[in-house]
C-alpha cells in the first residue's frame, strides 16, 4: 500500500500571504480512550518558518520510537509549543467537547505569545465557548482558572489537518507522546487494564478486565463501560431524593 504523502505547510502559507500572523495548530489525543485524560498539543509558529523536520507525519501513523525521536526536533522547529490535559473527571463532569476545550486552553496559556489565528484538527470547532445567554447553559467548574487562555481569534478546522498540515501533524505527535507516557506510567498503579500497550483504549484485554474488575479511579465513569457504577435515583422513608450507585 502506497504511504501518504508527506503533510506540508501549503495551507498554513496561504493563510500567511493573505496576512494571518501568528499560528497555533492544535490536535488532540485520548477522545475515544476509556481511561485517563484527554490530552491536546499545540505549536506556535510565525510567517516565516521554515518547512517541518524530516519525518513530520500524523502521529497515528509513526512508531513509537519515531514519535519519540521528533519531539527535540518539534520543540526546535517552532516558536513555542505545549500540552494539555483534562482528566477523567472532568470529562465526567463537564463532557468530553467541554474538556477538550479546557485542555487546548490550558496547553496555549503555557505559550510565551498568543496566537492570532488557530489551525484546529478537525470538522468541528471546539475552542468557540458557546454564547454566554445559551438557554441551559451549565457553568464551567474549570472556569476558576482565571489566567487561563479563551480563544478569542479566528478558528480554522481541517478534516484530517494531520495528514495535510505538518503544524497540526507536529501538534498531534507532542500530545501523543505526552499522553503514552502518562499511560505507561499509570499502568503501574492499575496492571489489570494493561494500560502501557492499549493506552486506555478499547482493547480485548481492556475490556476484558472492566467486566471484571470494574472501572478505576481514572476511567471515565460516565461513559457505558463494562462493570461501571451507575446512579439510580430514588425515594427514602422520609420523602427525601437520594442517589445510589449499582453496578450493570
Amino acid at each position: 500500500m502506497t504511504p501518504p504523502p508527506p503533510p506540508t505547510l501549503r495551507v498554513e502559507r496561504e493563510a500567511w500571504r493573505g496576512g494571518a500572523g501568528l499560528l497555533a495548530a492544535i490536535d488532540e489525543v485520548g477522545r475515544g480512550a476509556l481511561a485517563g485524560p484527554v490530552s491536546v498539543g499545540v505549536v506556535l509558529l510565525a510567517p516565516d518558518t521554515k518547512p517541518a523536520p524530516f519525518g513530520v507525519a500524523d502521529s497515528k501513523l509513526l512508531s513509537p520510537e519515531a514519535r519519540v525521536k521528533l519531539v527535540p526536533r518539534i520543540r526546535r522547529w517552532a516558536l513555542d509549543c505545549a500540552v494539555g490535559h483534562a482528566s477523567p473527571a472532568e470529562i465526567d463532569r463537564i463532557g468530553i467537547i467541554a474538556a477538550l476545550r479546557v485542555a487546548a486552553e490550558r496547553a496555549v496559556s503555557q505559550l510565551r505569545t498568543a496566537p492570532e489565528w488557530v489551525l484546529l484538527d478537525g470538522n468541528h470547532d471546539y475552542l468557540t465557548r458557546p454564547g454566554e445567554l445559551t438557554l441551559f447553559s451549565t457553568p464551567d467548574p474549570t472556569d476558576g482558572e482565571a489566567d487561563r487562555w479563551r480563544c478569542s481569534v479566528p478558528v480554522r478546522t481541517l478534516i484530517k489537518g494531520d495528514m495535510k498540515c505538518s503544524s497540526i501533524a507536529a501538534a498531534s505527535v507532542l500530545a501523543k507522546t505526552e499522553r503514552d507516557a502518562m499511560l505507561v506510567e499509570l499502568s503501574g498503579s492499575y496492571p489489570q487494564y494493561g494500560f502501557h500497550e492499549n493506552k486506555a483504549y478499547a482493547s480485548p484485554l481492556h475490556m476484558a478486565a472492566l467486566a471484571e474488575h470494574g472501572p478505576s479511579e481514572i476511567h471515565r465513569r460516565s461513559w457505558n463501560l463494562p462493570g461501571v457504577l451507575r446512579a439510580e435515583m430514588g425515594m427514602d422513608d422520609d420523602g427525601q431524593m437520594f442517589s445510589a450507585e449499582v453496578a450493570i
